[in-house]
């Protein structure tokens, strides 16, 4: 549906317009810091950073992530100098299968060492002239599932460059063309020619703010439906909901939940069934 991509800040706004056209309220420049979650049937009530707070009988968990982004000139979104940031002028923070055919007889250049980095490599090899992949460590066998690495290492299109890293761009007013690579172990740089960089350097959720309320897995993704169980104890007689947490009452969805696709289409997706559960959760509370 967004066929040269979109901003978070661009779906947002629009979101925000069309939830307004349904009559929901928005409270906005407002930070929730603090989520109290009671019996069942009791109220949620959410505590905002200006002290004040609003109560409800469900809530739905929708806080997404923070893409980490690389900090070097020209690869992040510097709120100092936004001029020069080449982030979705070449620079791009993760791809998906879609993203192969817009970078046929390209030389690509991709950051990152992990699963979601082997297999955007493979799949972009198909239509690019080359791809680079660029690592700190000094080999992929670490972070890497094994069958992707030996596809990667029989791919004549794919090239791994370990103990390398960005140090910094280069580009015109509208886009990237250059990168500066470094060495880690003897310090040697070297600028190569580059129009599209793809970062695979990870998320944090947003969750700190929810980690004694709710189950979330080891890096911090709020746990949900199926994935609670062994890992909490749910006290109630039915079963959670496939998006509920382990507050009852309180769902999760899109990037936030634990093993979410990281997928706009999926969150969307996410969201409008966590309002179906609300209404079935409302029904039975």
């Amino acid at each position: 549906g967004f066929p040269t991509g979109i901003s978070g800040a661009e779906l947002t706004t629009s979101a925000r317009r069309q939830a307004g056209r349904f009559g929901a309220e928005v409270i906005a420049t407002r930070k929730a810091v603090k989520l109290v979650a009671g019996e069942t049937g009791t109220a949620r009530t959410i505590a905002f950073g200006d002290g004040g707070e609003i109560a409800a009988r469900a809530v739905i968990l929708a806080t997404g992530v923070d893409y980490r982004q690389l900090r070097v000139a020209g690869c992040w979104d510097n709120p100092d100098d936004p001029e020069c940031s080449y982030v979705g002028r070449g620079v791009y923070y993760g791809a998906s299968v879609s993203d192969a055919s817009e970078c046929a007889g390209e030389d690509v250049y991709l950051v990152g060492g992990a699963n979601s980095a082997g297999q955007a490599a493979l799949y972009m090899a198909d239509k690019a002239k080359s791809v680079t992949m660029l690592v700190r460590g000094q080999s992929l066998e670490a972070s890497m599932s094994h069958y992707l690495i030996q596809r990667i290492e029989n791919h004549p299109r794919i090239r791994v460059r370990t103990c390398t890293e960005v140090v910094g761009t280069s580009g015109d007013d509208d886009h990237l063309t250059g990168l500066v690579l470094e060495n880690r172990t003897t310090g040697d740089r070297e600028a190569v020619e580059s129009t599209r960089l793809c970062c695979f350097i990870g998320a944090a959720p947003r969750t700190d703010w929810l980690k004694e309320v709710v189950a979330v897995d080891d890096y911090g993704f709020v746990l949900s439906g199926p994935d609670l169980r062994g890992v909490v104890g749910w006290t109630l007689d039915r079963p959670p909901y496939h998006l509920e947490t382990s507050a009852p009452g309180v769902f999760v969805a899109g990037d936030v939940r634990a093993e979410s696709a990281k997928r706009v289409a999926a969150a969307v997706g996410e969201g409008s069934m966590a309002v179906m559960l609300v209404h079935r959760y409302l029904a039975g509370a």
